[in-house]
């Protein structure tokens, strides 16, 4: 069994036990999340999409936050002596899929 969820403008598809990083959320480690935007779910072999999943919801449990790895931004305009050098780190929250209420 598993589902397609969207958050922080990006889908996931997760099943239970999946550990995956989603965009920063405002829950502190071992606090529980719930996806209500569910856009498919996948049981066997039946495909639930649009009306059928609803109210469907995914459980999570957030293992904790962090940042991801740097990206490095660099800005040149030739002859002209032009050039900027920046970085950027984005954050992340990790979620252990508890359980898919379909």
């Amino acid at each position: 069994m598993y589902a397609i969820i969207a958050t922080g403008g990006k889908q996931y598809k997760v099943s239970e036990g999946d550990v995956i990083r989603v965009e920063k959320l405002g829950v502190e480690a071992d606090e529980t999340v719930t996806f209500d935007q569910v856009l498919a779910v996948r049981d066997d072999d039946t495909l639930k999409v649009g009306k059928d999943v609803e109210n469907a919801t995914v459980s999570a449990t957030c293992t904790g936050n962090g940042k991801g790895k740097k990206v490095v931004i660099y800005k040149y305009k030739r002859k002209t002596g032009y050039h900027c050098k920046n970085g950027h780190r984005q954050q992340y929250t990790e979620v252990k899929i508890d359980k898919i209420n379909a």
